[in-house]
């Protein structure tokens, strides 16, 4: 073997290698996390800052990629049939093959071997690598890649130029690489992540749960004006006492003559009773602090900003005359994303659905029916107007509804089984009765 053939199949080794290079690289920067490089610079990585150099830039640096990748691809190309048929043509002569027919088994040989050799470990393993330690491989390539660049910037630029030329003639304007992902994509990755293990169930909760914040409004979580607990200004403090004692609540709306369309605040029971206890003054009006009023069809999401804005833990919702339709909570608020916050009050408290059986359930009527499509599958008729499960009931009744009522919606069976002041309080549901025929 004559040194040629030695130096030829040492460049082809090394045009492999560089195909790697490129190929890794270019995969390795796309996928590595951002946050990750600037934790390792902070960390005083002097890699991660080429690292990041590369990754900012990455419209330029993966041209570098393209580039690097073709020319390896086309110095294979030249030296591997060259190469193979050298290292074939004693074999050849050997067994009289004639020179035409050794050239195209030559080139056929070469080329299959050539093509194997680049595809397996010139893209798909180090493809594969990149994928799998991101981090590492950009820490890795990126100084390589970044003064291959630097290098072969007049070449990168002058492609660049023309690939945008050539674009614009069909009317597209070039766009960049930033990673950007939609809603449904970023949900997608949510349960991808999940089924991987990379974050748990609560945490997959809490994901969902702030995609839809945004879609809701104050009207679906707030308490309904029939269930809200106020204090009258004016109240004796005998009075007060009692209604404490009954609810155990720490903020009360107070209103002026019991008129829950005339809330001028609220009044914190523990700063109040704390005062009180030190020997103070018994005047409620000291002590009643402004609330914030939101339409009922103001988002969740602006409300809690304004909240938080206003440190308040407590605001008025008003409907479209301007009078009170509900109460809402920065606690009802979080637990639209963390779940239920129970605290010392709420030992008796349950869920707003509750599960029999299988196929029954009790549920309060204030359930919006959004959530039961969602979680029952079922279609509610009759019902762009409303929003809770009490609500569609009352509709669905022919006269004034009363416990006991049943109300079908095929193949299930929805049972009103408490009202309060011709309120929804519980509702029963039970599924596909049919079956049970």
């Amino acid at each position: 073997m004559d040194g040629m053939i030695i130096l030829n199949l040492f460049l082809v080794a090394l045009m492999i290698a560089l195909t790697a290079v490129f190929v890794g690289g270019e995969f390795a920067i796309l996928k590595v996390r951002m946050s990750r490089i600037d934790q390792l610079i902070s960390e005083g990585n002097k890699k991660a800052v080429l690292a990041k150099k590369v990754a900012n830039d990455l419209d330029y640096y993966l041209s570098a990629c393209q580039l690097g990748i073709t020319i390896t691809a086309l110095v294979l190309g030249a030296l591997g049939e060259p190469t193979v048929e050298k290292l074939l043509h004693p074999v050849f002569e050997s067994f009289e093959v004639p020179d035409a027919l050794a050239t195209v088994l030559s080139y056929a040989i070469a080329l299959s071997i050539v093509t194997f050799l680049h595809v397996v470990l010139g893209e798909l393993a180090p493809k594969t690598l990149a994928i799998q330690f991101s981090e590492r491989m950009t820490l890795l390539l990126a100084p390589p890649l970044y003064w291959f660049g630097k290098i072969t910037a007049p070449i990168i630029w002058t492609l660049n130029g023309a690939a945008r030329l050539f674009l614009r003639l069909f009317g597209v304007e070039p766009a960049g690489h930033d990673e950007v992902h939609s809603e449904e994509e970023l949900k997608l990755i949510m349960q991808q992540s999940y089924k991987s293990g990379e974050i748990n169930q609560t945490e997959l909760a809490y994901l969902q749960n702030i995609f839809a914040f945004d879609n809701r409004i104050i009207k679906d979580i707030m308490i309904p004006r029939t269930q809200i607990v106020t204090l009258e200004k004016d109240i004796t403090f005998e009075d007060m006492i009692a209604v404490l004692d009954e609810h155990d609540y720490t903020r009360y709306p107070v209103t002026d003559g019991h008129d829950k369309d005339q809330v001028i605040g609220f009044v914190n029971t523990k700063e109040m009773l704390t005062h009180i206890a030190a020997g103070n003054d018994r005047e409620m009006e000291r002590f009643i602090h402004d609330m914030p009023r939101f339409h009922e069809a103001t988002p969740i999401s602006s409300v809690l900003v304004k909240m938080q804005q206003n440190r308040t833990h407590m605001a008025i919702v008003t409907d479209e005359y301007g009078g009170t339709a509900g109460l809402v909570s920065m606690e009802d608020i979080l637990e639209e994303i963390v779940g239920e916050i129970r605290d010392e009050y709420d030992m008796d408290e349950v869920p707003d659905i509750r599960a029999k059986s299988e196929t029954e359930y009790v549920m309060s009527g204030r359930v919006l029916l959004a959530d039961l499509e969602e979680q029952f599958g079922l279609v509610f008729p009759d019902s762009e107007d409303l929003d809770t499960i009490g609500g569609w009931l009352q509709v669905q009744s022919d006269n004034v509804p009363e416990e006991g009522d049943t109300i079908p919606l095929e193949p299930h069976l929805w049972t009103i089984s408490e009202m309060e002041n011709y309120q929804v309080v519980l509702v029963e549901l039970k599924l596909n009765t049919q079956a049970d025929a």
